[in-house]
């Protein structure tokens, strides 16, 4: 279902965050430790990359998203529902980055969030279309399944816009592994 509300019908409300800016690997699970310690639970932990100006840009992205997943526990994965959890994000992941790359003059930041329940990403962009599942989709016919599989996947998912802001933000909610 395509919406363009800001947050899922089931906004879980203000919450701990842990947020990391483009920092390796061992500093994302450093401060992942700290947050859940000093909450004495596991909170919202959030990531977040930019992608202005990079190269290699949805590999990037998806190595990205594949590190978050391994601080997380999403990965390695502890069997197959938890594998194809992790391998939806990260094609959810790759659809909305090459969205943006292919019709909003590139993707600015991937943000992905996750609290016990629900994982969110977010990809945002200097664009001024609005995406949507192609319709009719036709299964045959090559390009133009990137939103459909989206919606397939993804609990829900949205465009955020920024009043005389230009472009937008496309976010999409998954499932945590159970």
């Amino acid at each position: 279902m395509s919406t363009t509300r800001p947050c899922s019908p089931g906004d879980r409300g203000p919450e701990s965050e842990t947020v990391v800016a483009d920092a390796p690997a061992d500093q994302v699970a450093a401060a992942d430790q700290v947050a859940a310690a000093a909450t004495g639970r596991q909170g919202r932990q959030v990531r977040r990359l930019s992608l202005s100006g990079a190269s290699g840009i949805v590999p990037l992205a998806r190595d990205f998203a594949r590190q978050a997943l391994q601080a997380w526990g999403w990965l390695p994965a502890a069997g197959a529902d938890q594998r194809a959890a992790a391998e939806d994000v990260l094609l959810v992941v790759s659809e909305l980055v090459t969205n943006a790359c292919l019709h909003a003059e590139g993707p600015d930041e991937l943000w992905l969030s996750t609290d016990s329940k629900v994982l969110r990403i977010e990809v945002s962009d200097r664009g001024a279309g609005q995406p949507a599942p192609r319709t009719p989709h036709r299964v045959g016919r090559p390009g133009g399944h990137g939103m459909f599989i989206v919606q397939r996947l993804c609990l829900d998912w949205g465009v955020v816009r920024t009043p005389g802001a230009p472009g937008k933000t496309v976010w999409a909610e998954l499932s945590a592994p159970v």
